[in-house]
């Protein structure tokens, strides 16, 4: 009697961010979109850098989060208009990332964020994965991906055209609606961080509404133009404060010598030199 084994045929391993597409040719949808992913990184990165002082985060704009093999490949990403991934390193082998690849690493975003300039149907499509009697594959929808699949716990929707902005949390395996706190903020808890909407100047110089991160205490988080405006009118103040502390003690030179006080008395009071107390003496 003759045994025969049929050989087993191993497939190939999952492609990584080196050998799969970073683009899937669709155009920006919105000119505040680039910016917008500018301000949400700016401001957070002082906080993920406490929270990972090894520098094991990553924070991806529009980039690809392939989730399952597809042919062509794109076809079985999201990209998510910003997302924050943390206990990751930011390039793999000494290459900066290209995508990132969740099926080979299984560590999903903590929260993503979609700005629709849409009415944001796209970005609420609960369409399922399904395949046809015909073979067709179904394509899902973002929000069925995002909260079945990739179970991102922290999902929001950003409508730029209404200044609408909704945040999901995944609860048991569904996203429910946060509701906003006394702010009108929502809060990550993980990140000890609240997202809201911010009106102000940053793009062109115009008053437009953008999605920023303040902490625990409602004090907004500022971008690096911000921070560097702070420190320099922090400058300016104790400049002005050291010129006024000045000015009084020399306006008090007179008075004092005036009840009687020698030179020599009065510059030791006031700590100055004797010769500034006889100029303004």
């Amino acid at each position: 009697m003759t045994t025969s084994i049929e050989r087993t045929v191993i497939p190939p391993p999952f492609p990584d961010h080196t050998q799969l597409p970073d683009s899937d040719g669709t155009f920006v949808k919105n000119f505040q979109e680039h910016p917008q992913s500018i301000v949400l990184t700016d401001s957070i990165r002082p906080v993920l850098d406490q929270i990972h002082p090894d520098g094991e985060y990553i924070i991806g704009q529009d980039c690809g989060i392939y989730w399952r093999e597809t042919d062509p490949p794109e076809k079985g990403a999201e990209a998510p208009d910003w997302f924050y991934v943390g206990n990751v390193p930011p390039t793999l082998n000494g290459v900066i990332r290209r995508s990132y690849v969740l099926r080979r690493e299984y560590i999903a975003p903590l929260i993503a964020l979609e700005f629709a300039s849409g009415d944001g149907s796209e970005e609420r499509d609960q369409t399922p994965l399904s395949r046809s009697s015909e073979g067709e594959t179904t394509k899902p929808g973002k929000f069925w991906v995002y909260e079945r699949i990739m179970r991102i716990p922290y999902y929001g929707i950003y409508e730029v055209q209404t200044g609408k902005l909704e945040v999901y949390n995944l609860v048991n395996g569904f996203y429910h609606l946060l509701e906003p706190n006394e702010r009108g903020h929502y809060p990550i808890e993980p990140l000890g961080v609240e997202l809201g909407l911010w009106s102000g100047e940053y793009y062109k110089n115009r008053t437009e509404l953008w999605l920023r991160w303040w902490d625990k205490s409602g004090n907004l988080l500022l971008i690096g133009s911000e921070r560097a405006e702070q420190e320099r009118q922090r400058a300016e103040q104790e400049k002005q404060r050291a010129e006024q502390a000045e000015k009084a003690q020399l306006d008090a030179v007179p008075k004092l010598l005036a009840l009687g006080l020698s030179v020599e008395q009065v510059a030791s009071a006031l700590g100055l030199s004797v010769e500034q107390v006889r100029v303004e003496g």
